[in-house]
Order: structure tokens, then C-alpha cells, then sequence
């Protein structure tokens, strides 16, 4: 089984992806960890990568892409994988089926977390004075969300035309929504 899960940063992906790990024995694919895996290496890629997230736009489709390409192929995680923030445009969803397809898998479900930008601001915050993240302050999480809400409704009316989407109230408590989760997926597995 295949999973995307989508959010606007600070919407919950994370914390949710790992609960769906977890329960179903899945691996989590996170573009966030894998950007900030190259900067923390100190690649010439995650200089790149650091100056573009730095400014809060996205990263190229073909930095991503790459980088994705190189985890779906390993067949330790074939059809076991939670695709956490990826894709977020309609060119980047198809190049995710066609480099699926090249491996021999499929998406089999998309959780959507539905929030507001007051609830992704307080919670930007919150995980600032947690985690130390350089890209969590207010006015990049403002843009943030603004560039995700406006680059996200091509591939949101992709999977939902697709008969893959399922919208969740991301505001809801964390367990609400582990139990909301857990129902879609075990729907889908029959």
C-alpha cells in the first residue's frame, strides 16, 4: 500500500505519517527530510536547497524527483511507502505515477489535512521553540502556506477526479484524526 499525505506545512503530516509507520509497517518518505537530510550532510545540493528554502519557495521538481527516485526504487520499501509532502503540483503527481509505474507500484489512497493558516501559524511557532527548525518563523510559514494552497489545487482536484482523495479536519485532536485515518486505510484494504 501506497499513501500521499498532503498539509500545508505545520498541518500535522509529520506527526501523522509516523502514527500510519507505525500501525501499518509502512515507510515514511518525507521531501522535508530528505531536503534537510542534504543540507545537514553539507552537500553541494543541500546549499542549493538551504538558499531556496531559506527565501520559503519550493525546491525544483527535478532536485525532488531525484531524490525520490532513488528511494521508491529499493525494493525494501516497495508498495510500503507514506509519500509525507510530495506531491504538491500536478506535474510532480504524474511524474510520481509514471515513476511508480516504472517500479511496478501505485498510489492507493490520498489523506488531505484540512486546516486554517491561524491554526498553521500557532503551531509554526510552537514547533519553532521546539525543534530549532531555521525555516519555522511566522512570515515564511504565511508564505508557506499561501504558495501551497494555491500550487495544490491542480493535484488535489487530480487525486479527488482520480477517486483517491480523502479530506480529514486537520484541526480535529491528533487521536480523532489517528482514528479517522486508520478507517480510510482499513476501508481500502478490505
Amino acid at each position: 500500500m501506497n499513501i500521499v499525505i498532503f498539509g500545508p506545512p505545520g498541518a500535522g503530516k509529520g506527526t501523522q505519517s509516523k502514527f500510519i509507520v507505525e500501525k501499518y509497517k509502512l515507510h515514511q518518505l518525507s521531501t522535508g527530510d530528505l531536503l534537510r537530510n542534504e543540507i545537514k550532510n553539507k552537500t553541494a545540493l543541500g546549499s542549493k536547497i538551504s538558499t531556496i528554502m531559506s527565501s520559503g519557495e519550493l525546491v525544483s521538481d527535478d532536485i525532488v524527483g531525484n531524490l525520490i527516485e532513488k528511494f521508491v526504487s529499493n525494493n525494501t520499501f516497495k508498495n510500503k511507502i507514506i509519500f509525507d509532502g510530495y506531491p504538491r503540483t500536478i506535474i510532480q503527481a504524474k511524474n510520481l505515477d509514471n515513476l511508480l509505474f516504472k517500479y511496478d507500484q501505485k498510489i492507493d489512497i490520498v489523506l488531505k489535512l484540512s486546516v486554517s493558516l491561524e491554526t498553521v501559524k500557532q503551531r509554526i511557532l510552537e514547533r519553532q521553540s521546539q525543534e530549532k527548525r531555521a525555516d519555522d518563523n511566522e512570515e515564511i510559514a504565511i508564505k508557506r502556506y499561501k504558495t501551497y494552497e494555491s500550487s495544490s489545487k491542480s493535484v488535489i482536484s487530480y487525486y479527488k477526479q482520480r477517486k483517491l482523495l480523502k479530506v480529514i479536519n486537520g484541526e480535529a485532536p491528533i487521536e480523532e484524526i489517528n482514528i479517522e485515518i486508520s478507517g480510510l486505510i482499513e476501508a481500502i484494504k478490505g
